[in-house]
């Protein structure tokens, strides 16, 4: 998912937009790559996208305290035009690149939506879109990556996500009938049936144990499609600070980097300039939903462009089409969703999210700690965001990244000089 390749995100004319085959080509070839391998790839990303990550979203929003609508138009907006940017990317690039929305960012707005309105919130939405725009326009991602380098990126991503693995021991804890139950079936299922998502084996258990124990109160009611609002923005610096440009810092350092990664280690040549470009547009389209970002995504990028969508790397791009079309869907019937989720025992929702952060935080770990660089930097910027700290009303991620980057300037001054971008 996450291979160890060098990347640049410079090119010699950092403005030139990458052609691909087209819409038309990429259309007319679909049929003939429409198979088992394809779309079976295709809908087992968008299984993954569509229940662990989905939680973790809707987990901010009750503790963000949005309001159901406004959840809906978030899960709508991230959903819906993540699908969008799959269809039309993989189409005319025939890459298997995935839209969706980043993870970890999610995460660190369970915080921030509780210091900011949404209004507020969607203004710095708007700003960490214009952001990943202009750095993928004007060719600066390379400048803007050697003064925020990966490993203190990622060191913050696992500081802020580090309470979601936590609740999976306390959840358990509070629920140990249904903990146990996701926990077999996100552990042991996978191995009976490698079809079966882990994450998707631990949902189905828990919910059939917390049936079982009475823990499930079903209000057919609330089973009705709700139309998606828009929400106006409003710009205060406080939220800009705190939620734009550590959003921003994710988009390309975490999410896009890894899918170009993947990219790259398959034999694909990634258009690197539009895919930040995209991310930047999208992301301030989604906005206006309520929704945090739109990006091209790592662990579903790295699931359609896997051997397991066929042989053929020329036809894996019609995987991502399959996961776009399954993915946007999904965000057409968010009101569902919704109500499925508030249906659920709190501590299921919270063992699920954290048993599907698992993979991203091992991941951070890993491109935090393991290079010998960046190391004091990585740790400082790890225990800023674990500890929530607030100063000036600008929330932890954000200190992450200044506190992490100063330390490494004062003790690792070298490693800035000789550091390559997104190893």
């Amino acid at each position: 998912m996450n291979p160890k390749a060098t990347i640049s995100f410079s090119t010699p004319n950092s403005q030139r937009f990458e052609h691909g085959p087209g819409l038309a080509s990429g259309l007319r070839d679909l049929p003939r790559y429409l198979n088992v391998n394809t779309v079976t790839t295709g809908l087992v990303a968008a299984v993954f996208g569509c229940t662990g990550p989905a939680l973790i979203v809707l987990n901010a929003a009750t503790k963000g305290h949005l309001t159901t609508v406004q959840a809906i138009s978030w899960l709508f907006g991230i959903y819906f035009l993540g699908g969008l940017v799959s269809v039309l990317m993989a189409l005319y690039y025939k890459q298997p690149i995935c839209g969706a929305y980043n993870i970890p960012a999610a995460v660190m707005l369970v915080s921030s939506l509780s210091m900011f309105s949404l209004n507020q919130a969607v203004g710095a939405y708007i700003i960490a879109g214009v952001l990943v725009f202009i750095l993928g326009v004007s060719g600066l991602i390379g400048k803007v990556m050697r003064l925020l380098p990966l490993p203190i990126v990622m060191a913050m991503i696992a500081g802020a996500m580090i309470h979601f693995g936590t609740g999976i021991i306390t959840s358990t804890q509070s629920s140990p009938y249904i903990g146990l139950a996701a926990l077999i079936g996100f552990l042991i299922l996978p191995r009976i049936s490698k079809k079966i998502p882990p994450v998707l084996g631990a949902l189905v258990l828990g919910i059939i144990v917390a049936g079982v124990v009475g823990g499930l109160h079903w209000s057919g009611e609330q089973y009705k499609f709700i139309a998606p609002r828009l929400v106006m923005p409003q710009f205060t610096l406080n939220a800009v600070f705190s939620i734009a440009i550590p959003l921003a810092a994710l988009v390309i350092g975490s999410e896009n980097a890894q899918a170009i990664g993947v990219l790259t280690g398959q034999g694909y040549q990634a258009p690197v300039n539009m895919i930040t470009m995209v991310s930047g547009i999208g992301s301030i389209l989604v906005s206006f939903f309520g929704g945090h970002n739109v990006n091209i995504a790592g662990p579903m990028t790295a699931i359609c462009a896997t051997e397991e969508a066929g042989e053929n790397k020329e036809g894996r791009y019609a995987a991502a089409v399959v996961n776009g079309v399954v993915f946007g869907g999904f965000g057409l019937i968010a009101s569902i969703a919704v109500a499925f989720v508030s249906d659920l025992p709190k501590d299921l929702i919270g063992i699920v999210a954290g048993l599907a952060m698992i993979g991203v935080l091992i991941s951070a770990f890993n491109e935090a700690f393991s290079s010998k660089k960046f190391k004091h930097g990585a740790f400082f910027a790890l225990v800023i965001a674990m500890s929530g700290v607030t100063l000036l009303k600008i929330s932890a991620p954000f200190w992450a990244l200044v506190g992490g980057a100063i330390v490494s300037f004062l003790v690792e001054p070298k490693d800035f000089e000789s550091t390559k971008i997104m190893q």
